[in-house]
Order: structure tokens, then sequence, then C-alpha cells
């Protein structure tokens, strides 16, 4: 197999393309302090740093195979560059990529110790095994392995969902970012990288590698770029006051009724819901009161701050469509979410038909008829 890969110009030439577009992404992501793909997002520092260490040790991941290509080595000397590489892989690469799929996590700032301790029976496994190259250790090897995977998988599922419900307790705009669409991507390259690495042999097994970390570093990079940074909308401290005075099982009647009119004179009657990613944190700043107390308003109002911000929108949406329609005015209705609240019109498609039960044309259709 490396015989042929040794003699064919173009693979070893993409070979070093992708070594070199991974050496550039991450130079990138470290130096440029301004996003090319998505100017006004600003994105998280932490991702880009961790995601630019991913590209560092993929570039790195090139280096140390790539006596493969060049060298006219025995099948024990390429065997042995495999195990020094995927050992190394274990160390850098691996970590790397795990550690920023925690990263798009921005509930919460997981601790990434856990990952050194996972990953460190493969890396000694791995070890043991090119020293003594005593093959009982190969069943425990994958044996191991497998059982991660699967222990991470269900980790990073459950963590998944609780961001989408932090996200829908917190913020307005889910926009740049949700990211379980992302999961959903690279864990679908993984597996196809997976099925290739472990039952393909020859040339087209080793471009259908390159072509997918191709693929790998063009959308991870642009998801960092496109992925928006929500550290700066951190929750407020609550005064000590304010959590004494709140009931055990929630806010009083009398607190719930005032918060509901706080609401009603400085959210609703300002139109404030149409202003651009709203947080749950400045809400309750404009309300005059605290994010505890309007999360717990929420919670017993049955929904969640991004269903109340989009109904109010989606109501404003409704009072443009039919102004407009009643004095025969030109609209379209990218133009109307535009001034209900939203910058995507993709985004209120979904929150509208969520809240409609129906599209946005089919509505309007429907409404023309009635």
């Amino acid at each position: 197999m490396y015989e042929q890969i040794r003699e064919d110009i173009f693979f070893v030439m993409l070979y070093t393309i992708v070594m070199t577009m991974a050496m550039m992404a991450s130079c990138y992501l470290l130096f440029r302090r301004a996003n090319a793909i998505a100017p006004d997002i600003t994105t998280p520092v932490r991702l880009r740093r961790w995601t630019a260490m991913f590209f560092a040790f993929l570039a790195l991941n090139h280096v140390w195979y790539m006596p493969i290509l060049f060298l006219d080595s025995s099948d024990d000397e390429v065997r042995m560059v495999d195990l020094v590489g995927g050992l190394l892989d274990s160390m850098t690469f691996l970590p790397s990529i795990i550690i920023v799929l925690f990263a798009m996590l921005q509930d919460r700032r997981r601790p990434l110790w856990p990952v050194a301790l996972m990953m460190a029976p493969i890396a000694a496994i791995m070890a043991l095994y090119i020293v003594s190259h005593c093959h009982v250790l190969l069943p425990i090897f994958w044996g191991y392995t497998l059982l991660m995977s699967i222990g991470l998988i269900i980790y990073l599922v459950r963590a998944v969902r609780q961001y989408g419900r932090w996200l829908r307790d917190n913020y307005a705009d889910l926009e740049h970012k949700e990211v379980w669409q992302s999961f959903l991507v690279l864990a679908i390259m993984f597996l196809v990288f997976g099925i290739y690495a472990s039952t393909g042999e020859g040339p087209v097994y080793q471009y259908a590698m390159q072509a997918i970390l191709v693929v790998f570093i063009c959308y991870l990079l642009w998801r960092v770029e496109t992925m928006s940074d929500l550290s700066q909308h951190q929750t407020l401290t609550v005064p000590a006051g304010d959590m004494e005075n709140m009931e055990v099982d929630g806010l009083s009647p009398a607190t719930h009724e005032n918060i509901g009119q706080l609401l009603q004179q400085n959210c609703i009657d300002t139109q404030l819901y149409l202003q651009h990613d709203l947080t749950l944190v400045l809400l309750a700043k404009a309300v005059g009161t605290n994010r505890t107390y309007l999360g717990t308003y929420f919670a017993q109002e049955g929904i969640t701050y991004n269903a109340y911000i989009n109904d109010l929108r989606i109501q404003h949406f409704v009072r443009l469509y039919r102004e407009a329609v009643a004095e025969q005015r030109p609209f379209t209705a990218q133009q109307l979410a535009s001034e209900s609240g939203y910058r995507s019109y993709s985004t209120f498609g979904l929150a509208f038909k969520q809240r409609m039960g129906q599209t946005v044309t089919a509505w309007m259709r429907d409404s023309a008829i009635n």
C-alpha cells in the first residue's frame, strides 16, 4: 500500500497541502483578532485558541507520519512509525479535538483534566505495546477505546441538551449560538474517517482521509468564526437580600404579578423585545429586577425566555403585516421579519412555524383568503 503512495506525486502534494492548510489555519486563529468570515461576530477567545492548537497538532500529525512517504523503509520500520504516530496522536491530536468540542459549550467552563485522564490509558497501552510488542494488549486497547467513545458520546449528548436549555432560558436570538448541528456534522465526519481508517486499504483509502481532512479544516474554521462569544452576557450576581426574600417554592403571587407589570411597562410598551441579541440579563436590568427573579417568573409561566421574546416579536410581525395589507403598502416577509427584531429570516421562519403551526408563506396565503 505505502509503495504505491510513495510513487504517487499527486498524493504527496495533497498530503503537503493538508499539512499547510492546518498550519495556516492555526496561525490565522492565533494571530488574527478580527473575523474574516463573519466580521460582525465576536468569537470566544478560548475556542479560537484551542482550535488553533488542534490545527497545529493536525499539522504535526502529518509531520510524524511523513517518513512513511519518503523513506524506503522495511515493513517493521513502517509499522513502528505508525505506532509512534498513534502514540503521539493520543497525547495531542485526539485530546485537542475533544477540548474543542467542550469549548463550544459556553454555558459553563468545563474542567479539562478529565480529558487527560481519559486519554492516559490509551497512551499508556500504546507505549507498552511499542516496547513489548505484546499482542494481548490490542484487545484491551480496542475495548477501552470503544467504552471511552460510548461514554464520551453519552456525555456530549447530555451536555448539548443542557446547553440548549440554557440558551433558551437566557437568549432571545439563538443564531450563531446553538451547536448541536455542528456536533452532528463533526460526528458524521469522524464516523466516516473511522470507517476508512479501520477497513480501508490502498491509495483510495489514503486519498479519502486527506479529502475528509480538507473538508474538516474548512468546516471547523467556519464554525469557529461564526460562533458568538457569550461570555459578555454572563449572568448577574444576585444580591443576598433578594435571595432571602424569595420563597422556597418560587415567587410569591405579589412578586409574580409585579414582575408581569414591569415587563408590560418596560418591555412590551417600549418594544424592547425588538432589540437584537436581547438577553435575560439585559431585560432584567431594563425591568429593574435580577435574572433569578425573571427566570423564575418565566418558569412559573411555563415558558422559556426565548419563547417569551419570540412570541412578542411574532405578534409584532402579524400587526405589521395586517397594517401593510390594510394600507395596501408593498412589503416582503423578510422586511417585516427584520422590523420585528430578527436578523435572520430562517430563524424567524422556524420560530414562526413553532408559534403559529404553519409556515410564513402558508399563513400569509390563508390570511389573504380570509
